[in-house]
């Protein structure tokens, strides 16, 4: 697992263990996104919205600052 801070208007809220797979809210953006890979070296990581749907391919880079929680994957959409 991968040791992040998570800010939140520049200022820390909370450290987590950010990795593959978790669910994240981002900066101006009320949506829940999940983390599809993680480059540290550049400070990235890859998000898709979550819930997902199969048939898209919706992904995008976003700087590791700009999360703002962790929060739970729900399966119950």
């Amino acid at each position: 697992m991968i040791h992040s801070k998570i800010l939140e208007n520049n200022n820390l809220i909370c450290s987590e263990n950010l990795y593959k797979g978790a669910c994240v809210k981002i900066k101006n953006n009320n949506k829940t996104f999940q983390v599809i890979g993680i480059n540290l070296d550049k400070e990235i990581c890859w998000v898709r919205e979550w819930p997902f749907d199969c048939d898209s391919k919706k992904t995008f880079a976003l700087e590791i600052s700009q999360i703002t929680l962790q929060t739970f994957c729900c399966n119950q959409f």
